[in-house]
């Protein structure tokens, strides 16, 4: 995949505000969607979780509004942030937990999943974490005829077990998942121009 498409800087964002803040928008909706929110926030200097903790809910479900299931991301958004300022202030200071405490922590948290968690672990808090997203299952599922229906962690430590434990390749990885999937690997794949063609179970049975 890296010969393909090159080495892939990912995640988008400047500053660890905006990738958390994205982590838990891009939930159910394209990254398209919620570049147009970030840029409200950005255009509203609104762009930090203080600064959305301080936030009408209402006046921040009209800036998030493109993104998609905005009230209920507003809900989520504005209780996160409220919690994280509440409790240390900034995000650097919850960063500074081990991983798994981390971890912990964000999932208790009503509106966060293993997979925002994991985003917001290894792109922002800039720790090792393997995120496995619904392209990283199809991709999975068919080159190596992983299972559908296989559970998120055991994906993950399946994963994690074949690859160097190292954050800049865990996040290359990623990205590299998430480029095959929206450009070959689709619902309705792309055999034919799939860079993993030669490797994949699902295009070798199909071309028999």
């Amino acid at each position: 995949m890296r010969q393909h498409f090159g080495f892939l800087n990912w995640w988008p964002g400047d500053t660890k505000d905006e990738i958390f803040i994205g982590a838990i928008l891009t939930q159910q909706t394209s990254w398209k969607n919620v570049e147009r929110a970030i840029s409200n926030l950005r255009s509203a200097d609104s762009l930090s979780i203080k600064k959305i903790s301080e936030m009408e809910t209402s006046y921040l479900e009209g800036l998030i509004r493109p993104s998609g299931y905005y009230r209920q991301k507003a809900k989520r958004l504005s209780y996160i942030s409220k919690y994280v300022v509440q409790k240390y202030a900034s995000l650097n200071r919850m960063f500074k937990k081990n991983t798994m405490p981390l971890r912990g922590e964000l999932l208790s948290l009503n509106g966060i999943g293993k997979e925002t968690a994991d985003s917001i672990i290894l792109y922002a808090a800039g720790k090792r974490v393997f995120v496995i997203d619904a392209y990283t299952k199809r991709i999975m599922s068919r080159v190596y005829a992983i299972k559908d229906d296989i559970e998120y962690d055991e994906l993950q430590s399946m994963i994690i077990s074949k690859i160097p434990p190292k954050i800049g390749l865990y996040k290359d990885f990623h990205a590299q998942f998430v480029e095959l999937g929206k450009n070959y690997c689709k619902a309705k794949p792309l055999c034919s121009k799939c860079p993993l063609k030669r490797y994949c179970l699902y295009n070798l049975q199909s071309s028999r």
